[in-house]
């Protein structure tokens, strides 16, 4: 399960999680563009990997910066000449309380990681399909999964990117581009101060990066969350319950309401392979045959 030939861009790659990432890539045998804010950091970086007997080019451009970024991946075609992975982890912190918040800082956040993430996978999207190949992991959170107290920019953020990952692989399948998340709980710049020393020492960040070897291998799965921290991996799902048929007409609020624990049991819940399976489900319960039905807006 080597890498060797696969050529990597991994964002944030400066220090931290994307360093623990870069390296573990090189390792094996990924050739890695390490990028980061500072060239300082990302050149660091990519002569540790030279001097582990590894390839890397160290670019410095924030992930925000569509020229930059555009650049960046000009660079990576030129030198190594296809781009095989992407691993979407640049990312800051701007963490209060909703009430404190700015919205600037909600925008910043956002901007980071989901604009970010996104200009990213635009920027190496038509090489993949070109190719025929590629896998893309984007960085999500428990903080977006399932909320954290004064992270609501972060958390609003990640599980955006949850949803980018889910339509991307859809529509990169039949080029075989698989895109995946990545949940990780590492010991990094953004967590110091928030836990222990004995926590931050089990989660350090190399305990992470392997997980990459499954999300962006030959084999990989596509829609994937995977979770990851202190050496455990765990799977996460977006699932949609069985529901309560309620009808139409009047009292239909009433009727959901007196049926919540229905509508809620997760017996029987599934996870739905694409976001039109809820409205077959829907139509299906309510008496019509669901095939046909043109979804609007859809390609």
């Amino acid at each position: 399960m080597s890498l060797d030939a696969r050529i990597a861009i991994v964002t944030g790659s400066g220090g931290g999680l994307g360093r623990a990432h870069a390296l573990y890539l090189a390792s094996k045998g990924a050739k890695v563009v390490v990028n980061d804010l500072s060239q300082e950091a990302a050149d660091r970086v990519a002569a540790e990997i030279a001097a582990a007997g590894g390839e890397a080019i160290a670019v410095a451009a924030s992930v925000t910066d569509e020229a930059g970024v555009a650049a960046m991946v000009g660079r990576t075609l030129k030198t190594w000449g296809r781009i095989d992975i992407l691993v979407n982890n640049a990312g800051i912190l701007r963490d209060k309380s909703f009430a404190k918040m700015t919205m600037d800082d909600f925008r910043l956040v956002v901007d980071v990681h989901l604009i970010g993430a996104a200009i990213c996978c635009k920027a190496v999207w038509e090489t993949m399909r070109s190719q025929g190949y590629g896998r893309i992991v984007m960085t999500t959170s428990s903080s977006g999964l399932y909320g954290n107290f004064g992270q609501a920019n972060y958390g609003a953020a990640k599980m955006a990117l949850v949803g980018l990952m889910q339509t991307l692989a859809i529509e990169g399948a039949k080029n075989d581009i698989r895109v995946n998340c990545l949940a990780p709980t590492a010991a990094t710049g953004m967590t110091e101060g928030v836990l222990s020393e004995e926590s931050l020492r089990l989660l350090d960040p190399a305990l992470v990066s392997p997980d990459l070897l499954t999300l962006v291998g030959e084999d990989a799965p596509t829609r994937a969350i995977l979770c990851a921290g202190a050496g455990n991996f765990a799977a996460a799902h977006v699932t949609l319950t069985d529901g309560f048929y309620a009808g139409m007409g009047d009292g239909v609020g009433e009727r959901v309401a007196a049926n919540w624990d229905a509508v809620a049991d997760r017996a029987g819940e599934m996870v739905p392979a694409y976001g039109f399976t809820q409205a077959e489900r829907e139509l299906a319960k309510a008496g019509f045959a669901p095939q046909g039905v043109v979804v609007a807006g859809a390609r």
